[in-house]
């Protein structure tokens, strides 16, 4: 179990007041254990002081959500809080209620941190499309953009009609215009700021190359930039945890970034060869000192497909044992696991999941592959022994 200087402090306290929460699975120690630190290659990790903190007594978690309409209430709050030390406040939360996102990150951040101290919160921001949810971006829209010039020329047009391009209702950053940047870096660092956050989750790295495949160099260099100046203007104590910035196209952004997401937003996503590769990845970032927080969703599920038991179907063995032990076999020392079915505060950040309260144990070692060519994996924890076939799908884990 890895111990910080919060947890060491809240011991001492202990008998003085009630402290702050602690997550399910963690106890307090004055002992460190290198076990927990160490990575699969046998090498150690190296944590920065403003990580937040991390341990194997049970599944380490990462959560993101949100709700445009209302903000959590004091036992939504108290819920998450107790099962994890990190979480990403989504890109709309708090903005019917309050009038602009950075609002309800600031309002979320205070209302953890009163109750867990330790808590690290991420503010959100897009880093290709022009959500208009917070009140430094609401000229993004139809209704406004022809009014604000400035913005205009921070847009994308559609190489067929040359009018703005848009995905998913939003307008599409032009990251090759350097006012555009310096515009942006400074609107994301005011955003962690304002909102009293302890970093930032930057969405979407493709830079819309979709759009210009004949300038994919120049924007996937322009991201790195981009990236590289705002983890400066953040400071030295922030979190920048960077969306899917993992591979080849990732190669200028994946330096500055302290974190990285493997979503797995979609089945295809979640192939065989891409869960391999994101293993090799996770164990790549643990020895650069990078947080991971692997993510994969329900199986079987997406915006066009949902049904209605969504919570019912999340808890079903099968599908919880397969996700858990996808991330348990590619899982290193800042590893941590994000189970859900979208990015709703509905979506998974409610329902409790008793198998990942369950107590771990830190790893024995990394995962072994069955046959050179196959695609069966294993990997023994203090309190748990893996296995999963990730070309049936199949998985189990033996508790103990």
């Amino acid at each position: 179990m890895t111990v910080t200087r919060n947890s060491i402090l809240a011991v001492a306290l202990a008998g003085l007041f009630a402290g702050p929460l602690v997550s399910e699975g963690k106890v307090r120690s004055s002992r460190l254990d290198d076990r927990s630190l160490r990575i699969s290659d046998g090498s150690l990790f190296v944590p920065q002081d403003f990580y937040p903190e991390f341990s194997w007594d049970a599944t380490p978690r990462y959560y993101m959500f949100g709700n445009e309409h209302r903000l959590l209430t004091p036992e939504q709050v108290r819920f998450i809080a107790e099962r994890t030390d990190f979480l990403c406040i989504e890109k709309k939360h708090g903005l019917k209620e309050l009038g602009a996102a950075e609002l309800g990150a600031k309002h979320e951040a205070a209302a953890f941190k009163k109750i867990k101290p330790e808590m690290k919160v991420l503010f959100y921001f897009n880093a290709a499309y022009a959500w208009p949810y917070t009140s430094y971006n609401k000229a993004f829209t139809k209704e406004r953009i022809d009014a604000n010039p400035t913005f205009k020329k921070f847009l994308v047009p559609h190489p067929k009609t040359g009018q703005l391009a848009d995905q998913f209702g939003a307008f599409c950053f032009d990251v090759l215009n350097p006012d555009f940047r310096k515009w942006w870096v400074d609107t994301v660092a005011k955003g962690v700021r304002e909102s009293g956050c302890d970093g930032a989750f930057i969405d979407q790295m493709h830079g819309n190359s979709d759009l210009r495949k004949d300038k994919t160099a120049a924007i996937e260099k322009a991201m790195g930039e981009m990236m590289t100046a705002l983890k400066k203007k953040l400071g030295p104590d922030k979190i920048l945890l960077a969306n899917n910035a993992y591979g080849e196209s990732a190669r200028y952004v994946y330096p500055v970034s302290d974190a990285i997401m493997f979503e797995n937003y979609a089945n295809v996503k979640s192939s065989k060869e891409s869960l391999l590769f994101e293993w090799d990845e996770m164990l790549r970032n643990a020895k650069a000192g990078k947080i991971s927080v692997f993510r994969l969703g329900v199986e079987g599920t997406g915006r066009r497909n949902l049904q209605p038991n969504m919570p019912e179907l999340s808890k079903q063995k099968e599908k919880v044992e397969f996700a858990l032990a996808c991330y348990l076999i590619g899982a290193q020392p800042y590893s941590y696991f994000l189970y859900s079915w979208g990015w709703k505060v509905s979506s998974g950040a409610l329902v409790d999941y008793p198998e990942f309260k369950r107590p771990l144990g830190p790893p024995k070692g990394g995962y072994k592959r069955t046959t050179p060519d196959g695609w069966e994996f294993t990997r023994e924890f203090e309190h748990a022994s893996v296995w999963v076939n990730t070309e049936t799908r199949e998985a189990k884990i033996i508790w103990r």
